[in-house]
């Protein structure tokens, strides 16, 4: 059984939703995905966008992310 990954507190379920319709959408390649997310919510800077994302990716079709 694989260790469950600890998420960030950074990280909010609206965060992870949002990356999963940018990739369902199709329109960018995922690892450009910071960008987008620092402009939908603003507080985040560059760190907190990519370690979102870093979780994001590592857990990526997880049940209990």
């Amino acid at each position: 059984m694989a260790e469950k990954i600890e998420r960030p507190d950074t990280v909010e379920d609206e965060h992870l939703e949002f990356l999963d319709g940018l990739r369902e959408s199709g329109s960018i390649n995922m690892f450009g995905a910071r960008e987008p997310l620092m402009d939908k919510y603003d507080y985040l800077d560059k760190k907190e966008a990519g370690e979102v994302l870093k979780y994001w990716m590592e857990t990526f079709g997880n049940d209990d992310r």
